[in-house]
C-alpha cells in the first residue's frame, strides 16, 4: 500500500466517523496532466454536518498516522469544504452543492469507487 493509499483510508474512515454519505473516491494516477493523484467526495445533510466531516477528517488523519493538511479552504459557510494532503484532495459538500458542480462527472475518465454508506 502506498503512503497516498493509506492517508486516503484514514481520509474515508474520518469521513465514515461522522456518518458523511455519497463517498467516492477517484483514483486519477493513470491520468495526465491532474492536479493531485486523487479525489476523495463525499457530502453531509447540512452546515454543521460538513463542518463536522471536515473537522473528523483532519483529526482523524492527524491521529491515526500523523498527517496534516496542508490547507483548508470554505470553513467559512460550510457547504464546500477542500481540504488539501498534497496528491489527494478532499472535497466535502452540502448535497445542492455536490450536485450543481458534479465533480465526479468532471474526472469521470479516472477509476471512481463508491464506497457504502454506514447505516
Amino acid at each position: 500500500m502506498t503512503e497516498n493509499e493509506q492517508i486516503t483510508g484514514k481520509i474515508v474512515e474520518g469521513i465514515q466517523e461522522r456518518k458523511g454519505k455519497g463517498i467516492v473516491v477517484v483514483n486519477l494516477n493513470r491520468l495526465k496532466d491532474t492536479p493531485c493523484n486523487y479525489f476523495v467526495i463525499c457530502e453531509g445533510d447540512s452546515s454543521t454536518h460538513v463542518n463536522s466531516i471536515a473537522a473528523s477528517i483532519k483529526d482523524w488523519v492527524r491521529d491515526k498516522i500523523n498527517v496534516k493538511p496542508f490547507a483548508i479552504d470554505g470553513m467559512e459557510n460550510n457547504e464546500w469544504i477542500a481540504m488539501d494532503y498534497g496528491q489527494i484532495i478532499v472535497h466535502v459538500f452540502q448535497r445542492h452543492i455536490r450536485k450543481f458542480y458534479d465533480i465526479e462527472h468532471l474526472w469521470a475518465d479516472g477509476d471512481l469507487t463508491e464506497i457504502e454508506d454506514l447505516l
